[in-house]
């Protein structure tokens, strides 16, 4: 196959992104089922969807490394929720005084619908990585089959 190393690499921090998104949308499951106790529920969601959204930025950061290029996507990263969400990746991996950091706090506040966007941004990526993945592979196939003589 002929992938792209960085892309495939970029791929790998999509995959870590998506697991923490499962593991948050998982939590908020089992809240609205009672099964899990307030406490818990309250440490566990800010866990999972800080990582998540710190992850997705990461996986913003590659994208724009790589100049990789999806209307969709590129349309999605117009948006000034990008920079709010490299605060927030910020604050998530480097030491912060306050609990409720601004860094934290402005992504919710001052994003523009900013629970849709991350997930819409994450869906796409995910729509992105898969037909990227597939049309590499049946790119591959397709050489194979040219270069193997017909029997």
């Amino acid at each position: 196959m002929s992938i792209n190393p960085a892309v495939f690499t970029l791929h790998r921090y999509y995959i870590w992104a998506n697991k923490m998104r499962t593991d948050f949308d998982d939590i908020l499951k089992r809240k609205s089922e009672n099964k899990i106790p307030d406490d818990f529920f309250k440490i566990e969601s800010r866990l999972y969807m800080s990582y998540w959204y710190g992850a997705v930025y990461v996986v913003i950061e590659g994208w724009k490394q790589l100049k990789l290029s999806d209307s969709q996507i590129d349309s999605l990263l117009k948006s000034k929720n990008v920079d709010l969400l490299k605060q927030y990746r910020n604050g998530v991996f480097h030491f912060q005084r306050n609990y409720d950091d601004k860094k934290f706090l402005n992504f919710i506040t001052q994003g523009e619908n900013c629970v849709e966007w991350i997930r819409q941004l994450n869906r796409e990526f995910g729509r992105f990585f898969l037909e990227y993945l597939n049309s590499e592979r049946n790119n591959s196939l397709k050489a194979d089959s040219l270069a193997s003589p017909a029997k």
